[in-house]
């Protein structure tokens, strides 16, 4: 009998894996025939004699070249490809050539057909049928979408071959050779592969630096700067690193006062020995500058450089308001002379502040741009003028009188947005604002904001409700921004103007109605912001007073179903009867759960250890969510960014956050000796204020990665920690995980805290860690991919928190990080990125230990992100 069952055992596993094998057979049966099927059609549209370009490889002295960027330098690029698949290609095929053409050939055999249109329709109409979409529409449509195939072009292939060589040699091999070889491929019917080979011999390096500069006063400049050169004895010879030699040279005159200094002046003279017979692979390189040619009198004149002085500083506040024949009323602050019509609108030291030209100052190009850049800052002129003219009262014009022409904005504008949005928690959203701006409030070009916004969307996890818009936000906001430091201590040695400061004062008042809570925040903000280097930006909120009440808490059971249905079943166990249960054998949901809550907590009820673990959980969020918050923190955020273009593809960025909160009420209320809650918490104003110290590093890197792909990496960590009169972390201020920015295999608030498998409706805990690796490519046009990985999770730390399998407080918990993986498809409108993403769970920290590699995927499992632009 045994026997019998191990053979049924045995048949049956042999059946199932006999199954799986045919299954996957079929899967690459059904591949296969698709691309012979497809690969037929790709040179549909090539013509006879022509070949497809398939693929261009570059070899570098017989090797893979170590420097890619040299293959950005091939001409001709091969269709681009999708997982294998030329998409766009594929798409620009089904395209007909002549579609109006076959429209007519085919009214022509159809004469019957073409009469009866006519009948219908109007002759004129029916000729315009070969324009429809319908006709020709759409062949139109697949032309502008996809992909023309790149037809082998020898005379774009011979230009490489010089562009490949030209490119070695700006690199020091001055003796490099390049050639190329085309090869169709075998069984597939006119496609080409095409080989590039550069021989690039010895490299060149630097032997000597010299340099020959004829005006006294530019070169000892260059001589007391001399150590920041970019090109160095020994190194190769690189045209880039000459360029950017040049470009810091030009950037060190002008910035020391040479005003009439052009790049164009600097030359570089590389002398090197081209015998081959002598072998030698040293070069030196002299710079010469020679001197300045005036152009203003009748014939040229070759003149020394000298050093330019700033003179008198003219500001005209008014200039876009009148013609040069308006005269001016003139006030004079300090070095500054403001022309103004009428009356001045604006206080005179703000003006001078906004202006970094100083009189007897010598000329810096970085003073120019300084002053651009603090005049935008206020917010309240157009885009400056500035005019350098000779002194009229300097007879050897090494002095420079600046006219600096302002044109004010309007005193009052609007604005009106629509929006559609998307969140982790709201699946759908259309929203609008309306803003109200008064410029130079306190003619200090202080701005006054007054705005007014609202929410309808969907939300599809909403418990009883059928509604497709169930969520409703709308709100008030009143904002001042004043272009300065605005403290009660003089800030300017510390933050000077040069560094672009703002105050903002931020008052707004917003109501929601979503998950069923609903609630009231009202919320006020002093923040200071500065920017110490053109690459570096601070953000001080000294206050953030934030004040959450919750106008439903009774129907928080409600709203969160999924922790009622987990307390309903463990009461249900114990039959408990009146007044717990109601006349269905469930929880009363308006009195019964919270009795069941409170009698537990008491001990009146016995559990078993887990389920009283269970409902601890339960009840502290329960307590967490339905009490009112007070938030009174202080935070410092520290960003550096190395490009002002995210899309740059060596963007970098890292940031960093210190927030604490609660120290300011922690000391009134002492001081007072105010009233505390039923756990002996203090509470400051009636209601209990959060005390926490909270910090947060994330770090973003781009690399390009071969032709027009990029590598993008980011990682976050971040950890918010409670003490003094704080038990836990504001359920605002906490952390979650999963969705369409995070780890794309969960949804927002499902994954975690740590190996849990928690049945709570949103996920959150006070610790989190995340790292995200994506490989961007181009598929076709502005249709890009995406494959990413995602790894992550939230834990517990420090709180009041009890699961340990919600808690980090060990170093093999790890091994609790989820991970998952993806596929993405982008579109790029230029103003923003639609982005679709399909991530799966590939290691899920919630089953048991060796089941978290999960191998069998269904498409089911996949997770659809839809965002807007790039998550990092």
């Amino acid at each position: 009998m045994l026997n019998i069952i191990k053979f049924v055992i045995l048949n049956r596993k042999n059946y199932a894996y006999l199954f799986q094998v045919k299954k996957f057979s079929a899967k690459i049966g059904i591949l296969f025939v698709f691309f012979s099927v497809f690969s037929c059609n790709s040179v549909k549209k090539v013509p006879e004699n022509q070949y497809l370009l398939r693929k261009n490889t570059l070899l570098e002295n017989n090797k893979k070249p170590k420097d890619t960027n040299a293959s950005d330098y091939i001409l001709q690029k091969p269709n681009g490809r999708l997982l294998g698949i030329p998409l766009g290609l594929f798409i620009y095929n089904w395209a007909k050539e002549n579609p109006e053409q076959d429209y007519w050939v085919w009214l022509e055999k159809h004469p019957k057909t073409h009469n009866t249109l006519k009948k219908i329709l109007s002759e004129k109409q029916v000729n315009r049928l070969g324009k429809s979409f319908l006709v020709s529409g759409k062949d139109r449509m697949f032309k502008d979408i996809g992909e023309a195939p790149v037809i082998l072009d020898t005379a774009q292939t011979n230009k490489t071959t010089n562009t490949l060589r030209a490119y070695y040699r700006s690199n020091g091999y001055f003796n490099a050779t390049s050639e190329y070889e085309i090869s169709a491929i075998a069984n597939k019917k006119q496609q080409a592969l095409v080989t590039y080979r550069v021989e690039t011999g010895k490299p060149y390096f630097i032997d000597s630096l010299l340099s020959r500069i004829t005006s006294p006063e530019l070169d000892s400049v260059y001589q007391a700067h001399i150590g920041k050169q970019i090109i160095k004895k020994g190194q190769q010879y690189s045209l880039t690193k000459f360029a950017k030699e040049r470009e810091r040279l030009n950037t060190l005159f002008r910035n020391q006062g040479f005003y009439n200094f052009q790049q164009s002046a600097i030359n570089f003279e590389i002398e090197r020995d081209t015998l081959v017979e002598n072998d030698d692979q040293g070069i030196n390189v002299r710079t010469e500058i020679g001197q300045y040619t005036d152009r203003s009198g009748e014939t040229p004149q070759q003149k020394p450089y000298t050093i330019h002085k700033i003179g008198k500083i003219n500001l005209f506040t008014d200039s876009g308001f009148s013609n040069e024949n308006v005269k001016y009323d003139t006030i004079q602050y300090k070095d500054l002379t403001i022309h103004y019509q009428g009356k001045l609108h604006f206080r005179r030291k703000m003006l001078y502040n906004a202006i970094a030209l100083r009189s007897g100052n010598v000329y810096r190009d970085e003073d120019r741009a300084s002053t651009y850049r603090q005049i935008s800052n206020l917010r309240t002129f157009k885009y400056p003028t500035i005019q350098y003219i000779y002194s009229p009262t300097d007879s050897l014009q090494r002095t420079l009188d600046a006219n600096v022409y302002l044109t004010p904005l309007s005193r009052y504008s609007t604005n009106l947005n629509t929006e559609l949005t998307h969140s982790d928690i709201q699946t759908f959203g259309i929203g609008g604002s309306a803003s109200v701006q008064a410029r130079n409030l306190f003619r200090g070009a202080e701005m006054l904001e007054i705005g007014f916004r609202g929410t309808i969307g969907s939300q599809a996890n909403i418990q009883d409700d059928t509604r497709f818009f169930n969520v409703l936000e709308y709100g008030g906001d009143l904002r001042l921004i004043i272009p300065r430091t605005w403290f009660f201590l003089n800030t300017d040695k510390i933050i000077p103007h040069s560094m672009t400061p703002q105050t903002t004062v931020q008052f707004s008042l917003t109501d929601q109605k979503n998950i069923g809570l609903d609630r009231n925040k009202l919320q006020g903000i002093l923040r200071y912001s500065w920017n110490p280097t053109l690459k570096n930006h601070a953000i001080l909120e000294l206050l953030d007073i934030e004040f959450v009440k919750n106008k439903n808490p009774q129907n928080f059971f409600r709203a969160y179903r999924s922790s009622y249905e987990h307390l309903n079943q463990i009461a249900k166990n114990y039959n408990l009867g009146s007044p717990y249960m109601d006349a269905n054998n469930n929880l009363d949901i308006d009195t019964g759960v919270v009795n069941f809550l409170k009698d537990v907590s008491d001990r009146k009820i016995t559990l078993t250890n887990e389920e009283y673990l269970q409902i601890f959980n339960v009840a502290e969020r329960y307590v967490r969510l339905t009490r009112n918050d007070l938030i009174m923190a202080t935070s410092f955020t520290y960003i550096f960014n190395n490009s002002i273009r995210y899309y740059d593809p060596n963007f970098k960025q890292f940031r960093v956050k210190l927030e604490t909160a609660g120290n300011l009420p922690q000391l009134f209320s002492k001081v007072l000796n105010t009233e505390t809650d039923n756990e002996g918490q203090r509470q400051f104003f009636g209601v209990t204020y959060a005390q926490y110290i909270k910090t947060e590093m994330e770090y973003i890197k781009h690399w390009p990665v071969g032709e027009q792909s990029m590598l993008a990496f980011r990682t976050f960590a971040g950890i918010a920690i409670p003490y003094g009169n704080g038990k836990n972390i504001p359920f605002s201020r906490s952390y979650f995980a999963g969705g369409s920015n995070d780890n794309r295999g969960w949804r927002a608030y499902s994954l975690g805290p740590g190996s849990s498998k928690s049945f709570l409706d949103y996920n959150e805990a006070n610790f989190k860690f995340t790292t995200n690796l994506e490989y961007r490519f181009p598929i076709m046009g502005a249709l890009k991919g995406a494959f990413f990985v995602d790894a992550g999770n939230i834990w517990n730390v420090f709180d009041q928190t009890k699961d340990t399998e919600w808690q980090f407080d060990k170093l093999s918990d790890i091994q609790d990080i989820a991970i998952s993986t993806g596929l993405g498809i982008r579109y790029d409108f230029n103003y923003f990125v639609l982005r679709l993403d399909l991530g799966v769970k590939t290691y899920d920290p919630s089953k048991n230990m060796g089941s978290r590699w999960i191998r069998d995927f269904n498409l089911s499992d996949y997770v659809i992100n839809i965002g807007i632009n790039y998550p990092f």
